[in-house]
């Protein structure tokens, strides 16, 4: 099941953040966390969390959105900033329901555009993303 993140779930979503900071070889502080935990369940600043459970309820995926506007249309953008389901539910479907449900937001919102980033090494996830989306000829830089 997909549903929003809430205050209650922080213990669980951690868990499932610094996995996901680990494979992508990232630290954040434990400031940042905590921080970008309470952003994701006010969503006062457009950023949204998402999580998918298990049928016992436990968390095992999770995706963040943000809106923003842009200079090339009325509507806003959704960028998916962060998606990732633990090693033991891969291969379930559960990333693709995460997908869909990040899709239906951003219809519900009027999104003109969901836009998401991966690592060249990420095969896998990169093997789903070419069946939901296309790839872009965009190169990413950042300073």
């Amino acid at each position: 099941m997909i549903r929003p993140l809430v205050a209650a779930d922080f213990a669980a979503w951690e868990q499932l953040w610094l996995a996901y900071l680990r494979f992508y070889r990232a630290e954040v502080s434990d400031e940042i966390t905590a921080s970008t935990f309470r952003r994701l369940c006010d969503k006062g600043d457009r950023m949204i969390g998402l999580v998918a459970t298990d049928e016992q309820g436990a968390l095992v995926g999770l995706a963040h959105l943000v809106f923003h506007p842009s200079t090339w249309s009325a509507s806003p953008y959704c960028y998916l900033e962060d998606l990732f389901v633990a090693p033991a539910t891969r291969g379930t479907g559960t990333a693709r329901q995460l997908l869909d449900a990040v899709f239906a937001e951003a219809d519900r919102r009027g999104a003109a555009r969901t836009y998401w980033e991966t690592q060249e090494f990420n095969a896998p996830a990169r093997s789903l993303y070419d069946q939901v989306a296309h790839r872009t000829s965009f190169v990413v830089y950042e300073r």
